[in-house]
């Protein structure tokens, strides 16, 4: 692998501002972004990647290849929850299994953001159809999660309320404002982006990297509640994405999919969820543990995918489409 994309992507502001926060935790800093922030920054970044995939959209179309990509993003988001539980049964009980396997069947939107900025700095191309992509990815897994729960903890009786379930996975805030955005943009256009361009466009930079440096600060912290899973789940939290960024590369060959899409999709197959999928399994499985499913995404996955597992995916892409 180029070593120059490592580092190209480290030397990267948002990335730097990252490794920033986990210093500032590291040494003792009392550096602190008030909670309020990275909700609103975390909203505005939905929101423009949003708006941005659905003026997209109207440029490319609804066609054959939309659709395959699509229902390939579902079907991964189905598919990976189920193997990746019954590799953590090997360790784990049925409650945590699942909630893990729930949380890396989902997706990371701030994962996919970065990813989205890397393509941009190298100059590669990417369809706006790919946020679609990310909308969809994101309840799936929640249910098959909460699916494998029902099946398998054979110890007790769980009475879920289901359209309570589903209401959860299909209208929490992300996904919510992703869809919304999406739509707004595909009804206004090229016209809603010029109008907005100041606001979702040059704005976009300097908040993606004052959110990742409140990233870092959330990540460090999390670092300290993996001492107590082990070596298994360490190694879980970065074999794992490798493993489904190489499926999702096979299957983005397959179905001939542009390099700037492959890479997207590869992330997306990657990714863990730290906010939506958590969110959830806190409310229906109470008896997971939280430390070990929010920790393993953010404090491991998150941080490698971004760091190493980009560059490593996008040179997978290089040796498969050349």
């Amino acid at each position: 692998m180029n070593a120059n994309l490592i580092v190209s992507n480290i030397l990267n502001p948002p990335i730097l501002f990252f490794f920033l926060g986990m210093l500032a935790v590291l040494v003792k800093s009392d550096l602190e972004i008030p909670p309020p922030i990275p909700k609103l920054f975390s909203l505005y970044l939905l929101l423009a990647i949003g708006f941005k995939g659905g003026v997209e959209l109207t440029k490319s179309g609804i066609n054959q290849e939309v659709v395959l990509t699509l229902l390939a993003a579902i079907m991964m988001a189905c598919v990976v929850p189920l193997y990746t539980y019954f590799i953590l049964r090997l360790k784990l009980d049925t409650y945590d299994s699942a909630a893990i396997a729930a949380t890396y069947g989902s997706i990371s939107a701030v994962t996919f953001i970065t990813a989205s900025a890397f393509l941009t700095e190298l100059g590669m191309p990417f369809d706006g159809f790919m946020v679609a992509a990310l909308a969809l990815m994101e309840s799936p897994a929640i249910i098959v999660g909460l699916v494998l729960v029902n099946f398998f903890a054979v110890d007790e009786k769980r009475d879920f309320v289901w359209s309570e379930v589903l209401r959860d996975a299909f209208l929490n805030s992300s996904v919510f404002l992703l869809i919304g955005s999406l739509i707004i943009g595909v009804l206004t256009g090229e016209h809603g982006w010029k109008v907005l361009s100041p606001f979702t466009q040059d704005m976009f930079y300097g908040v993606l990297t004052f959110f990742l440096l409140d990233m870092g600060l959330v990540a460090a912290k999390r670092i300290k509640d993996l001492q107590k899973t082990g070596v298994f789940l360490i190694s879980f939290a970065i074999l794992i994405p490798i493993l489904n960024a190489g499926i999702g590369l096979l299957i983005a060959r397959l179905i001939n999919m542009s390099q700037g899409d492959a890479l997207l999709f590869a992330v997306l197959c990657a990714s863990a969820s730290y906010i939506a999928v958590p969110a959830a399994m806190r409310l229906t499985v109470p008896e997971a543990n939280p430390s070990l499913y929010v920790s393993t995404a953010l404090a491991v996955t998150f941080p490698f995918n971004i760091i190493v597992g980009i560059p490593l995916y996008l040179y997978g892409i290089n040796l498969l489409w050349s």
